[in-house]
């Protein structure tokens, strides 16, 4: 009988320590699921200034690479790119006179290339201050 007894206490034992088990898989679930939520908006705008920063940076590298190149100014592309990257490089744009070769065909525009710097960490102080605005919260 006391077997029996014995059986009965380690069957709901076992089913006790199996309910706690679940109990915290279910608690850790939840807590992911949570922490999910709360990221989802922060990793949608760093992605979002990533991607718009980083198109901001292939363009301005192209506008370099041509004035570097001597890209015909009246070429579509050339032309587009010169457009588009204008207002980003205007700030920037009589910084300093910039070295060119061959008779000023080719442009090692240093402004742009200080351009591309000044973006580069102005991605890096706007994504801080997402990451202080989202993980800062009282």
């Amino acid at each position: 009988m006391t077997h029996d007894r014995q059986d009965d206490t380690n069957i709901e034992r076992r089913q006790e320590l199996e309910h706690d088990e679940e109990a915290f898989r279910l608690r850790q679930e939840e807590k992911r699921l949570r922490t999910a939520r709360l990221n989802a908006p922060f990793v949608w705008i760093v992605n979002s200034i990533y991607w718009l920063l980083g198109m901001l940076e292939i363009l301005l590298g192209l506008r370099f690479l041509l004035r570097l190149f001597g890209a015909n100014t009246q070429n579509e592309f050339a032309r587009l790119i010169n457009n588009l990257s204008a207002p980003f490089i205007a700030p920037f744009s009589t910084l300093f006179i910039s070295p060119t070769f061959s008779g000023g065909a080719y442009i090692f525009d240093i402004n742009i290339a200080i351009a591309i710097v000044a973006y580069m960490l102005l991605s890096y102080l706007i994504i801080s201050l997402v990451r202080f605005i989202f993980y800062h919260k009282s």
